[in-house]
């Protein structure tokens, strides 16, 4: 299998002409998303934690 430099280089510079910079509204909603998924999975990885800790911690 062999690549094409000049047709990867082409593909990589259309591309940068297609992606625009999204304004602040945009980035802000993105992120409260993102970290609402980390705390979400913190608080859950955190709750199993708790748990087994107090079922191992009774025995």
């Amino acid at each position: 299998m062999q690549i094409n430099l000049q047709r990867t280089l082409m593909n990589l510079k259309n591309t940068v002409k297609l992606t625009k910079k999204s304004d602040k509204e945009v980035y802000m909603q993105h992120l409260r998303l993102v970290l609402f998924g980390i705390a979400t999975i913190g608080t859950i990885g955190f709750g199993i934690q708790f748990i087994f800790s107090v079922l191992t911690f009774g025995r």
